[in-house]
């Protein structure tokens, strides 16, 4: 078989054809995110304080049966029924490299990578690898696994460098892998250079890297600020970064999380807002006739424990912006990669069952955790809000200049309070509380709690899933 390419504006396989990429990003396993698999915080607060609560040796053993049973053989067989045929595969940059030791491929780097792409391959769905976490942080998010809102890696250069360096390791495994679609450089960068020249910059030195092993595979490269801002990326890219390019959006609407500012009814207006949004989005690409790959996008869901009786109105509301966005994108053939496959329960294509160990157990901590909005990923802060408004006001009333843009501006003065003092300070206190739950655990406790993250102790989301199945039916 050939490997994928793009031409143009457009994907094509072997044989030059159009080839639309349909999937879901697995988020959450080898890039491990609180809303995810219920922790607070960022992945090396729980690897640490769960090493330090019930000693290194166990704390290994939770961590790898969790990464074996989060996607096996039966993920890639339902993820096939459903027509789709690709998934995007977060990855931290933790399990290739130590901070005290870089520069320095551990023994086991691409152990669980290459089952999951071979399983992938196995049912004849492709993968793209995406670097969701690069030493030093490439943005304030908990996902890029910083546990800060400041990107460090664009203050030093041998984050940059180290960030080089995988990437040649991760291109010189799978150069000869026609199942690995390409490469996503790296996940929604936040480069606070006006011009964007560190993110310039960086992809010039990794596509001269990469290009060096491997000049086979698709890079996705993302936007600036969260893969939304393309403004300023350089005219001469496909002579700078070859013709084997796709750009990424994240294209997130409004209307479908709990902080939109109206319900969504599907109106014309709302449809027109919500294509404004998509269309801003890839306007430099479009007008530059350059591929465009959407690399995340859906809703959030309500959910009986959080929401009860309003939950089938929310999710009345948020499958009806789910259609309207994938009528969007199959009038234009878009690829994309919808957020997320598996949860516990907010966004996945399925979720763990409530009736698991692992639910069960953390059952107490999930509701305070929500009722806290520890996480910044589509938090309800119903419960809280009225607790951080006086921080907002003091800045306003004290601060010269209070509503100046500060990087990212996409933020604002709440979700900048929200995401300092919540998000990182709260969540980072309830970091050994979690811990410290699995003390006192003999293995096989351990194991049970790991295997309810298994396909087979997982719910659908039934309406999700005939959705995106029906859509994928549409594209053939």
């Amino acid at each position: 078989m050939s490997y994928l390419k793009v031409s143009g504006n457009q994907f094509v396989d072997g044989t030059g054809s159009p080839f639309v990429l349909l999937g879901a990003g697995l988020g959450g396993w080898m890039m491990m995110e609180n809303f995810i698999s219920g922790f607070p915080g960022c992945e090396f607060h729980i690897r640490e304080a769960l090493a330090e609560a019930i000693g290194v040796e166990k704390a290994s053993l939770f961590f790898e049966k969790f990464l074996d049973n989060f996607f096996a053989e039966a993920d890639a067989r339902f993820f096939k029924s459903l027509g789709l045929n690709c998934v995007r595969i977060a990855v931290n940059y933790h399990h290739f490299e130590d901070d005290m030791n870089p520069r320095i491929l551990k023994k086991d780097a691409f152990k669980h990578l290459d089952r999951v792409v071979s399983l992938c391959a196995a049912e004849s769905i492709y993968t793209i690898i995406d670097l969701h976490s690069a030493p030093g942080g490439q943005s304030g998010g908990w996902h890029a696994d910083a546990g800060t809102h400041l990107g460090n890696f664009w203050k030093h250069k041998d984050f940059q460098d180290r960030f080089v360096w995988l990437w040649t390791q991760i291109a010189e495994h799978y150069k000869e892998n026609h199942w690995v679609a390409g490469y996503n450089l790296m996940n929604e960068p936040a480069d606070p250079d006006p011009r964007h020249a560190g993110l310039i910059d960086i992809y010039d030195r990794t596509y001269g890297a990469i290009n060096a092993i491997d000049s086979h595979h698709i890079l996705f490269l993302d936007g600036n600020t969260f893969a939304t801002d393309f403004t300023k990326f350089p005219e001469d890219s496909t002579t700078r970064w070859g013709a084997n390019v796709a750009f990424a959006i994240h294209d997130y609407s409004t209307f479908g999380f709990p902080t939109s500012p109206e319900v969504y009814k599907g109106t014309d207006d709302q449809k027109a807002q919500m294509k404004l949004a998509y269309v801003r989005k890839r306007r430099w690409m479009d007008d530059r006739g350059l591929c465009v790959w959407n690399g995340e996008w859906g809703p959030v869901y309500g959910r009986m424990e959080y929401d009860g009786e309003e939950t089938e109105e929310i999710n009345r509301g948020r499958y009806m912006v789910l259609k309207d966005q994938l009528e969007i994108y199959r009038k234009d053939s878009l690829s994309w990669s919808i957020w997320l496959y598996k949860d516990i329960g907010f966004q996945g294509m399925v979720f763990v069952s409530q009736d698991t160990p692992y639910m069960k157990h953390f059952r107490e901590f999930l509701l305070k955790k929500h009722r806290l909005a520890v996480d910044a990923w589509g938090a309800d802060n119903r419960y809280v809000k009225h607790i951080y408004e006086p921080i907002m006001n003091l800045i306003k009333q004290e601060v010269a200049e209070p509503d100046r843009k500060l990087y990212p501006p996409i933020w604002g003065l709440e979700n900048r309070v929200n995401r300092i003092s919540r998000t990182i300070l709260v969540a980072e206190f309830m970091v050994k509380e979690w811990a410290e739950m699995f003390v006192g655990m003999a293995d096989k406790e351990l194991m049970s709690l790991a295997k309810s993250f298994a396909f087979e102790k997982c719910q659908k989301r039934e309406e999700l899933n005939s959705i995106l199945k029906a859509n994928a039916s549409s594209m053939v």
